[in-house]
């Protein structure tokens, strides 16, 4: 089941790498994904998707994932799941041929 709320997203980027963090209507951290960027390659690979124990079964690792997908798009990037989650989210996308083979 998806909850729908309000979700506000904060990305920290350094130049290897960094993570994007799930924000509830409360300013409360519900999850993080985290990445690096190989940039001669165009490639961001998800390193890890996490939800905090309470906010799990709700839907938003697969809204980081997304978040994730909607910055690679805007670099011209390809994902590469490294951790199984992300993984397992973008084979069931549809319409991300453009990011994931």
């Amino acid at each position: 089941m998806l909850y729908m709320e309000n979700l506000r997203f904060e990305k920290v980027q350094n130049q290897n790498g960094g993570f994007i963090s799930a924000f509830n209507q409360n300013n409360e951290e519900i999850g993080k994904l985290t990445y690096t960027i190989q940039p001669e390659k165009s490639i961001l690979i998800i390193s890890y998707v996490m939800v905090f124990p309470k906010h799990e079964g709700n839907g938003y690792g697969q809204m980081l994932v997304g978040e994730a997908i909607s910055f690679a798009r805007e670099n011209n990037w390809k994902i590469y799941p490294h951790c199984s989650f992300s993984r397992s989210v973008l084979v069931n996308m549809k319409d991300v041929s453009d990011v994931y083979p």
